[in-house]
């Protein structure tokens, strides 16, 4: 592809206007195209009592950006030959169950990396620092399974951190020390870190901030400690940093002609692996837009945590990398990440995939979806009609829908597709909200 100057100053219009449209405090964003960084900037401040601005090498967290290096480092043992993606968990971790009698020895590895054993989101506890610890809360977890492994997809940090153990009982490393090891210190990856005790030691650190309802500005927040879920959360970087890591994936594996992960299993990781939507599916720690535009793959991941909205991703075919990373939680920072991808394309800034259809439902179609679903983890949608057009109270805040299809409606706003499941019985039991599945409650 050729290479098309990104134009700047409709970039930056894009991004201070989101800035302020969502109240941001601060962040910043950075794109790469074949090794090459062709933007980077800094808007707002890292602080808002010292007013310090935010540039390119500020540090924000990544949360579940991490969780794609998590997965380099199983592929890469897969590689190796001392681990297989079909092996079960329990050859590596005896003591992994499920709750509610289900089959723990039918999850496989690859079922963590994708997110397809079959738990749905639970009780996160932040406090737990010991894997058996976290077995037990698994083991303990009242929830029924969504199915079989490999049948349902849902994001559950819960079964994902469980590849954190698996690395550890492999390699006989801690798994902070692993990653560390494989991939941030031969990335020169030197402003990213685990350690919120190297973070206090830093320089040019954002402080993050939380929103608060009916409060003209967010709260300072303190750091997440996370414990186990430092697997697929815990990593603190900027985004200069994330580009190098991104070079890795459009590159072949290597980076200054040094081979430092297996290309084939680098491309497994973009690979469809379960629908999500229309448009979109999951593979390893990655999202996949398959011909986003024709002959071009959005490959990426984003992340949430107290004080973080954060996204990532690349563009293999056209060797682009895009990051952005924001101190403020509960930003649809996926706009402006996409925003720049685009300008990386050459492609107007509001390019989105291709819209969800329309469909003239029945009211019985539409009934067959009303009630209220929610997830162990706080998850809460509750669909209900309003003068006949569905309506979604996602958290507190309702929304307009359409629906697209029998088992789907559309944001009016967003156009994000929430899809429904159902089994035989008449009404759906489940729908996922973003990457998370939520089960019928009433």
């Amino acid at each position: 592809m050729s290479a098309i100057p990104i134009n700047e100053s409709a970039l930056d219009r894009f991004v201070l206007d989101f800035r302020e449209r969502h109240q941001v405090p601060g962040l910043a964003i950075a794109i790469s195209r074949q090794g090459d960084v062709i933007y980077q900037k800094g808007f707002g401040v890292r602080d808002m009592q010292t007013k310090e601005p935010v540039t390119p090498d500020t540090m924000f967290g990544v949360a579940s950006v991490t969780k794609s290096f998590t997965a380099v480092a199983i592929m890469q043992l897969a590689f190796e030959g001392q681990l297989s993606l079909d092996d079960p968990v329990t050859r590596y971790l005896p003591s992994f169950r499920l709750p509610k009698a289900g089959d723990p020895h039918e999850v496989k590895i690859r079922h963590l990396l994708s997110h397809t054993t079959g738990l749905p989101p639970i009780v996160r506890r932040e406090e737990l620092t010991k894997w058996d610890e976290h077995f037990e809360h698994i083991a303990a977890a009242d929830c029924e399974l969504l199915g079989a492994p490999g049948e349902f997809f849902s994001y559950c940090n819960d079964t994902f951190l469980l590849l954190g153990a698996i690395i550890e009982r492999v390699t006989g490393r801690l798994f902070r020390r692993y990653v560390t090891h494989l991939l941030l210190e031969p990335l020169q990856m030197n402003r990213s870190t685990f350690s919120l005790e190297e973070l206090a030691r830093m320089h040019n650190v954002s402080v993050p901030y939380v929103k608060q309802a009916g409060a003209s500005e967010p709260k300072r927040a303190d750091w997440p400690t996370l414990g186990n879920y430092e697997v697929g959360g815990g990593i603190r970087s900027n985004v200069l940093d994330l580009l190098k890591y991104g070079e890795l994936h459009v590159n072949s594996g290597r980076i200054r002609d040094v081979s430092i992960a297996s290309e084939a299993l680098l491309k497994e990781m973009r690979q469809p692996v379960h629908r999500l939507t229309r448009n979109a599916w999951y593979g390893y720690a990655f999202k996949v837009v398959p011909e986003y535009v024709p002959g071009t793959t959005l490959v990426e991941h984003g992340g949430g945590q107290p004080g973080v909205s954060s996204n990532f991703g690349f563009v293999p075919e056209a060797g682009l990398v895009v990051a952005v990373l924001s101190n403020l939680d509960q930003v649809p920072i996926r706009d402006l990440w996409l925003a720049a991808v685009n300008a990386g394309l050459g492609l107007p800034l509001e390019h989105r995939e291709e819209r969800e259809p329309s469909l003239e439902a029945s009211p019985q179609e539409l009934q067959r979806l009303v009630g209220t679903y929610r997830s162990a983890e706080g998850g809460y949608v509750r669909i209900f009609l309003r003068e006949g057009e569905p309506v979604a109270d996602v958290a507190g805040t309702q929304f307009a829908m359409r629906p697209s299809a029998v088992d789907t409606l559309v944001f009016r706003e967003t156009e994000q597709p929430l899809r429904f499941f159902f089994k035989s019985e008449e009404r759906a039991w489940a729908v996922l909200l973003g990457l998370r599945m939520l089960t019928r409650v009433d």
